[in-house]
């Protein structure tokens, strides 16, 4: 599938890539959609999904639940019959299992974004694995998405073994103060196309572009007969 990369947010810098220890820079690469030739890079990694189905996109929502933030998107959702993968925070699921039974009954899926949204790079993988383990005591799940999306390549290799491992096709930039919450609507319809994996947050800081953007999102290609799936 062909990628579309046509945002102004497509900055690519120097890769953190060296043979001792493989890590994914998206700090430094502020890019809307990833690059094909980087996902070569990551083969056991999930970047879209590829299914017989032409009008399929699967939604994400990451850091949650929150008792707010998280209803309102499960209402937005509801209005447009929209299915999604929440990937959640174990401590927040601790603070807030209510809603993260609600995501549940509501039809969404669910997955780990380990117990303390733990930096990948900065976390060594004895520490690292017993973490998302803690994770899956609140959230029985077998997707894992790495906070910041920064996970070195013995992590990868010791969670795949358990986890498929979700990345995405499309960041929407809610959280980024510097995004508009135009830019962020308009990130995401000038890239996700059938397959696309979009990541959005259930977050107090990425609120305000989140819920400008959500339900243009799902009311355009809605209108174009996409519909939206869990992964």
């Amino acid at each position: 599938m062909v990628q579309r990369n046509k945002k102004t947010r497509q900055k690519y810098d120097i890769l953190n890539v060296s043979p001792s220890k493989l890590c994914i820079n998206f700090a430094m690469m502020k890019a809307v959609s990833v690059p094909g030739f980087f996902r070569m890079f990551y083969p056991s990694l999930c970047w879209q999904v590829q299914e017989a189905a032409e009008t399929a996109i699967y939604l994400t929502f990451d850091d949650g639940p929150h008792p707010d933030i998280t209803l309102r998107v499960l209402d937005i959702l509801d209005t447009y019959q929209a299915k999604a993968t929440f990937f959640c925070v174990g401590e927040n699921v601790s603070r807030y299992p209510n809603v993260f039974s609600e995501i549940k009954k509501r039809g969404h899926r669910v997955g780990n974004h380990t117990y303390n949204h733990l930096n990948g790079w900065k976390t060594p993988l004895n520490k690292y694995y017993e973490n998302v383990n803690k994770c899956r005591e609140w959230v029985d799940s077998d997707l894992f998405r790495p906070p910041y999306g920064r996970i070195t390549s013995a992590q990868i290799q010791t969670l795949k073994k358990k986890f498929t491992l979700i990345m995405w096709s499309v960041l929407s930039y809610d959280y980024d103060a510097e995004t508009t919450p135009e830019e962020c609507f308009e990130y995401v319809v000038n890239n996700a196309e059938s397959g696309s994996i979009v990541v959005f947050h259930d977050s107090v800081k990425a609120s305000k572009n989140m819920f400008y953007a959500l339900p243009k999102i799902l009311a355009h290609y809605t209108s174009l007969g996409f519909t939206f799936k869990p992964l």
